[in-house]
């Protein structure tokens, strides 16, 4: 079987729209409709016409999808592409930390599930972080969570203080810093650019931080030839594509891999996307309630960006 050409036939047949972050395999974004990060996924989930999205990337994204589609069928090639970040912010005991500071205005990473979203007053992505935390009165306290180490981006970006729930994504806290220090000596003329996710010693060796699209935009429009990237390694491929002529050096994380994987993100393959497309299986599904409480916070982020 030409797995891509039956791909491309259900796509047809169910008058689908294949969704793909950056962090997916290769194989899935050169098929995808659209290929983009968090934010712009989420902007094309809420404007699609297809009577089916399938959302090639990780739960929570395509939960948003569901989301903001309730009346559509959303696919997930394989429901155990979960998120670290997400899982380590569990609803109640966020429940219990929002109570702990009353009246705090709670902005939310889109890296979190619907329970939590439901929670919150608008979600962030870190595309648009540092522009919605601004919007917010100055002298309204702030929750920031998941992730700390996008929120100490955030407050230095802005000069808000903000009260940050302690979580961090397992990709981006294992680069190493004495790893980076190295590369940097074996590429002198290469820029290092890094995700905001980062912990603050890498970050603060890098040339331009940005989110995984604004560091896809960065490579496109430098005039130099060399960068080492400090995010999970997928978004090369879109790197490639775009500046064919340049070099592009994944940064490697504190173990023995030469580069920095989600093992969430390549749980999806072109062998589960062809069988959840044929088998309509597996859908997300969420209580109405939950989904409208979660639509909420969802919406002020599409109109605030």
């Amino acid at each position: 079987m030409d797995l891509e050409q039956e791909i491309l036939r259900l796509k047809k047949d169910l008058n689908a729209v294949i969704l793909a972050h950056y962090y997916q395999e290769s194989e899935i974004q050169d098929l995808a409709d659209v290929v983009g990060d968090s934010l712009a996924l989420a902007q094309h989930a809420a404007k699609t016409t297809a009577d089916v999205i399938v959302f090639c990337g990780v739960h929570f994204m395509a939960e948003t999808a569901k989301i903001l589609n309730p009346g559509k069928l959303v696919l997930l090639p394989d429901l155990d592409a979960g998120c670290s970040l997400s899982d380590r912010c569990p609803p109640d005991k966020f429940k219990l930390f929002c109570q702990q500071h009353p009246g705090h205005f709670v902005v939310t990473y889109v890296n979190s599930s619907a329970e939590v979203k439901a929670m919150s007053d608008v979600i962030v992505t870190s595309s648009n972080a540092v522009k919605i935390v601004q919007r917010i009165p100055a002298d309204k306290p702030i929750i920031f969570a998941p992730d700390q180490h996008l929120g100490r981006y955030v407050i230095k970006q802005t000069g808000r203080d903000m009260v940050l729930w302690p979580g961090s994504c397992q990709v981006h806290e294992l680069f190493s810093e004495k790893k980076l220090v190295q590369l940097k000596v074996q590429h002198p003329e290469a820029l290092v650019i890094a995700h905001p996710e980062c912990e603050a010693p890498v970050l603060a060796l890098a040339d331009f931080i940005g989110s995984t699209k604004q560091l896809l935009d960065y490579t496109v429009s430098s005039p130099k030839q060399q960068f080492i990237v400090v995010t999970e390694a997928g978004i090369l491929h879109q790197m490639q594509l775009r500046s064919p002529g340049k070099v592009f050096i994944p940064a490697p994380p504190d173990n023995e891999c030469a580069c920095n994987e989600c093992p969430y993100m390549r749980l999806n393959t072109l062998e589960k996307l062809h069988a959840c497309m044929a088998k309509r299986t597996p859908a997300l599904e969420l209580p109405p309630a939950l989904a409208e409480r979660a639509k909420a916070p969802l919406a002020r982020m599409l109109e605030w960006s």
